[in-house]
């Protein structure tokens, strides 16, 4: 006797039809899941790139960084993790000029408007686009 013989005949099949059921929610819940760990990666990303720039901005240095020395310090950041895509880096309140302001608070942030890697004409017809915001305040030295 074997396993097709023991299932009457009107159940075979019943498996298939799971399945078919089951596959499309399953591979959501998967790309769901992939999607989600690169949001949040790339949110890490925006986050340690204004942290390195507000850093890099209000370490003491002899004439003081400016504004675009910080900008470029963010922007290589991002380039080196794969980030090549337009970012906006404000810098809401950047003193100037910044050689007479120590102990000034320093605004570092970074805004990135994140694709969908997976299927994401789906997902972006459901949320729109997603921007990504990372601010970083440091006092200068």
């Amino acid at each position: 006797m074997t396993v097709s013989d023991a299932v009457p005949e009107n159940q075979k099949g019943g498996a298939l039809v799971e399945l078919a059921l089951a596959l499309p929610i399953l591979v959501l819940v998967l790309f769901g899941l992939l999607e989600f760990g690169y949001l949040m990666y790339a949110k890490g990303v925006i986050a340690n790139a204004s942290r390195e720039g507000a850093r890099y901005g209000v370490v003491l240095s002899s004439p003081r960084r400016t504004r675009a020395e910080v900008e470029a310090r963010v922007r290589e950041y991002l380039h080196k993790s794969g980030f090549n895509d337009p970012v906006d880096i404000t810098f809401p309140n950047f003193p100037n000029p910044p050689e007479d302001v120590s102990g000034a608070p320093l605004t570092v942030r970074v805004e990135y408007e994140y694709r969908f890697v997976v299927l994401p004409n789906f997902v972006q017809s459901i949320t729109g686009p997603l921007t990504l915001t990372a601010e970083t305040v440091m006092h200068l030295e």
